[in-house]
């Protein structure tokens, strides 16, 4: 237990540094934290906890999303909606048909092993994009967009995962019983999210407290996931959905405004610690992993990832072309190049069945998949960015936040 406690503090102390030297440097915080990680290991102090299923998706999941929401205004968010739900389920449907069908026929993977791969890697993942985003200094609607397509992607990816794990571990159901579980699984997931995040404001909206209160959205936080997990719905859309209510809830009063503040303090640290110990066990974990005879599957993978983002982006965004919705041709570019994947990939990863053929391969080329987007994609964000113009060249704040 003292040897644990100690092991945290540790992380918590590099990552700490990491913020400052990458604040100096004008890196990328995920960046920095997913190559600290990767010395961490290789130091006499590596980390040395294992990088769980559970811990990613039960532990670290719920904080994320559910922060990540929280600052999500919902006049921009409903604005905007048509297009990233588009994105966000045909656009996703595209990008997995393009990695299966690539995988099966380039990594000779199995169908089913394809399929779930496919799935999994799909989903842009909301810490990374935001924290990428958050740090390169970008806003207006370009943020809007890639902030909301990437958590509501975040949720569909998840949804749609599990059905494909239940097809693939020999379940036999009809395109109206997946589409029934399709709906069931979102539907109960935004129910419970806003069921237990009205429920909650009640509470806090009864105490002057702001401990109280940011005890009460924690439990918003966490009660929303578990709940919908427990009715096997998506806990992921459920702590989005609990996020959006809580974030937009009207404070009637300065004392409430005030309070608001302190909860919102209170979320951004907890942003900041847990995102920091994602990235710093991706890149102990990382260092563990042996590339040697899965390289072609893996540059396959990020081929594919690469074309199937491609694909789920430009075409969707095409049909807004003439309407008021239109996406600019600049942030298309940005949405494409700006789709990182994190945990939530690692977690599905982690979560297949040990009776998957090639289940070994998929979850090393997943964490190479990751580690490329956060090293590759993140480094180039900002140059990227600044070369279409969506920066103000006054103002770059390397570090606003992490989360």
């Amino acid at each position: 237990m003292r040897e644990d406690l100690v092991r945290w503090g540790l992380l918590l102390f590099v990552s700490a540094l990491v913020a400052m030297l990458t604040r100096r440097l004008r890196l990328p915080y995920t960046v920095g934290l997913l190559l600290a990680g990767v010395a961490l290991y290789f130091s006499p102090f590596r980390a040395g906890f294992p990088l769980s299923r559970d811990l990613i998706y039960f532990v670290f999941l719920p904080p994320l999303v559910f922060e990540a929401a929280l600052y999500m205004r919902w006049p921009e968010f409903k604005r905007n909606l048509p297009v990233v739900a588009l994105l966000a389920t045909v656009g996703l449907a595209l990008a997995a048909i393009v990695t299966t069908v690539g995988m099966h026929a380039v990594a000779g993977w199995p169908w089913g092993t394809a399929a779930l791969f496919g799935t999994l890697i799909a989903a842009t993942d909301p810490v990374s994009v935001i924290a990428t985003f958050k740090d390169a200094g970008v806003h207006g609607r370009l943020r809007v967009l890639v902030e909301a397509e990437s958590l509501l992607n975040d949720g569909t990816a998840a949804v749609a995962f599990t059905i494909a794990a239940a097809l693939a571990t020999g379940a036999h159901a009809g395109l109206a019983s997946v589409a029934g579980e399709f709906a069931w699984t979102i539907g109960a997931g935004v129910a419970c999210g806003a069921a237990v995040a009205v429920a909650m404001l009640a509470l806090a909206g009864r105490t002057r407290d702001h401990l109280v209160q940011i005890t009460i959205s924690t439990l918003t936080a966490y009660g929303a996931f578990m709940l919908a997990e427990q009715l096997h719905a998506s806990g992921v859309i459920a702590a989005l959905t609990a996020g959006l209510v809580a974030g937009n809830a009207r404070a009637d009063s300065r004392e409430a405004a005030e309070r608001r503040v302190a909860v919102e303090s209170f979320w951004e640290y907890v942003g900041f610690v847990v995102n920091s110990l994602v990235f710093l066990l991706i890149g102990a974990h990382e260092a563990q992993l042996r590339f040697a005879g899965v390289w072609p599957a893996l540059l396959a993978a990020v081929a594919f990832v690469t074309l199937g983002r491609a694909l789920a982006i430009y075409p969707p965004c095409a049909l807004f072309a003439r309407t008021g919705l239109r996406v600019e041709r600049t942030h298309q570019h940005v949405l494409f190049w700006g789709g990182l994947r994190g945990a939530l990939a690692l977690a599905l990863a982690l979560e297949l069945p040990t009776t998957l053929p090639e289940r070994e391969a998929v979850v090393t080329v997943t964490f190479a998949v990751v580690a490329f987007s956060i090293v590759v994609q993140g480094l180039t964000m900002t140059p990227l960015l600044r070369r279409l113009g969506e920066l103000d060249e006054v103002a770059l704040p390397p570090f606003e936040r992490l989360s």
